[in-house]
């Protein structure tokens, strides 16, 4: 017997629907993973470049915090693939698909400060001063308002609360 899910015309069953979201959100997490491991491995090179002992100790604090979201956000993005693996067969699909869509987003929250930082850490070596500052703060205004904003503006205007993101 088939179910009709939400409002959006599709004639799938629940499990459908779960398989089809886990499908999406597995292929959206590869494009993300594909940048966060390329970042990661460029900041894993930073220390043995010979300009690495010239960062005062402002910027060796922040590449540290950077390698640390960065870290974190590839963690929590391939933490899904895992996640499946283990939980594979066992018929809990939904709530597979709801946590790994949680694991995502905060993923993606690192991803944003590992951005943000390697651009403040870079732009503060070359240009250091208000260059810095306005290419930070472009990079974070980006993130928050095309990352955050925009899509939980939208959510609210569909009339669904913004915390609620399984």
């Amino acid at each position: 017997m088939r179910e009709q899910i939400g409002s959006d015309g599709r004639n799938e069953t629940v499990l459908e629907r779960c398989d089809r979201n886990l499908v999406e959100l597995l292929q959206e997490v590869r494009v993300a993973q594909t940048g966060v491991q390329i970042l990661f491995a460029f900041l894993l090179t930073v220390p043995f470049t010979a300009r690495f002992d010239r960062l005062t100790s402002f910027q060796e604090i922040l590449y540290f915090v950077t390698l640390l979201a960065a870290g974190a956000a590839a963690l929590l993005l391939i933490a899904p693939t895992s996640y499946h693996r283990i939980l594979f067969r066992l018929g809990d699909k939904e709530h597979l698909v709801r946590a790994a869509n949680r694991l995502t987003i905060v993923g993606l929250a690192f991803v944003a400060v590992a951005i943000v930082g390697v651009i403040l850490l870079i732009s503060d070596l070359l240009f250091p001063g208000l260059v810095a500052i306005l290419a930070t703060g472009m990079a974070t205004a980006l993130c928050v308002i095309c990352w955050y904003i925009v899509p939980l503006r939208r959510r609210s205007r569909l009339g669904v609360k913004p915390w609620s993101l399984s």
